[in-house]
């Protein structure tokens, strides 16, 4: 049976994938972009001083992206892995609050692009409470995608787009907000919705899996999000 869609989650997680320069990563990933299957990868942040921290990730990202159709990390993740003063600076200018209180647009924009330069596809960053930020490639890039995923191919390419989060009603735990927001973004994409709703369907689910304390009692269905956007879902404001 066609896989349409491999998923890869927590890199720095698994020392197999991350050692030695991350070569067993762009095999796997190698492997399943030549059995025809779309890849998406997410990631996890680790400290400094640990041995993931250590590794060249820089290296690893740039050899591994060309086979990774959504890379999705969240941009604290992405800075400390491929720009490592970017990711300082923020730690000092959120002085102890959630970096997300100093994310912009024009802040991420940089790394997706660097993304991008080595062969990214759809780069999905999550910026927390801030929000999420979307860029993808031009024409050529978007049509390497895999999985018969073609309402990809059609409209998604040169995308650039920062959707805002959505306001909660209340705020219990963080606990897989990041990861049911990118599971929602890409059942969105197997399901072929454009790219705009794509994300607001992300960035609503992130925002309803916050107002519980675990991370699936406040999911809910497509159909229920859009007639909370359409019915006027206020944007937290900045």
């Amino acid at each position: 049976r066609k896989v349409n869609l491999f998923h890869f989650g927590y890199t720095t997680l698994m020392k197999k994938f991350y050692e030695n320069n991350g070569i067993e990563l762009v095999r796997m990933l190698q492997a399943v972009k030549d059995c025809g299957t779309a890849t998406s990868v997410d990631m996890a942040l680790t400290s400094e001083d640990s041995e993931a921290g250590r590794a060249d990730w820089s290296k690893i990202i740039q050899e591994s992206v060309p086979y990774i159709d959504f890379f999705m990390p969240s941009a604290e993740e992405l800075a400390f892995f491929i720009d490592r003063p970017r990711y300082s600076e923020w730690k000092r200018s959120a002085d102890g609050k959630d970096i997300a209180s100093v994310l912009t647009k024009d802040e991420v924009a940089p790394m997706a692009e660097k993304l991008l330069s080595w062969g990214a596809k759809v780069v999905l960053i999550k910026c927390g409470s801030a929000g999420m930020y979307l860029r993808t490639g031009d024409k050529a890039a978007i049509s390497r995608t895999g999985g018969g995923l073609g309402n990809v191919r059609a409209g998604w390419h040169d995308v650039e787009h920062f959707e805002l989060c959505y306001k909660r009603r209340r705020i219990l735990s963080g606990t897989g907000a990041g990861d049911t927001s990118i599971a929602a973004f890409l059942c969105a994409v197997l399901e072929g919705y454009p790219w705009e709703e794509a994300i607001k369907l992300a960035a609503a689910t992130g925002a309803v899996c916050v107002e519980e304390y675990d991370a699936l009692s406040g999911i809910k269905p497509f159909s229920v999000l859009q007639n909370m956007i359409v019915g006027g879902w206020e944007k937290a404001g900045r």
